[in-house]
C-alpha cells in the first residue's frame, strides 16, 4: 500500500454522493477505498504501470542494507 496519499476533489451530484456512501457503509467500505479501487482498476484496464510509494522505499532499504 502507498505511504503517502495525495487528495484528489471531486464534483459529483449530491444524491449520487449519498447513494454511493450509503453503498459503501453497507459494504464496510469507506468511499476512499472504493475510489483508490476503482483507479487501480482503470489503470490496470489501459495497461498503465506505475511504482507505489512504498515499493520504491523497500527499494532504496534494500540496497543500503546491501551496502
Amino acid at each position: 500500500m502507498e505511504t503517502k496519499s495525495a487528495r484528489l476533489t471531486v464534483l459529483v451530484d449530491p444524491v449520487k454522493k449519498e447513494v454511493f456512501e450509503k453503498l459503501c457503509h453497507a459494504q464496510d467500505l469507506t468511499p476512499s477505498q472504493v475510489v483508490r479501487q476503482l483507479i487501480r482498476e482503470y489503470l490496470a484496464q489501459h495497461g498503465v504501470t506505475y511504482k507505489t510509494q512504498s515499493s520504491v522505499g523497500a527499494r532504496r532499504r534494500g540496497k543500503d542494507s546491501a551496502q
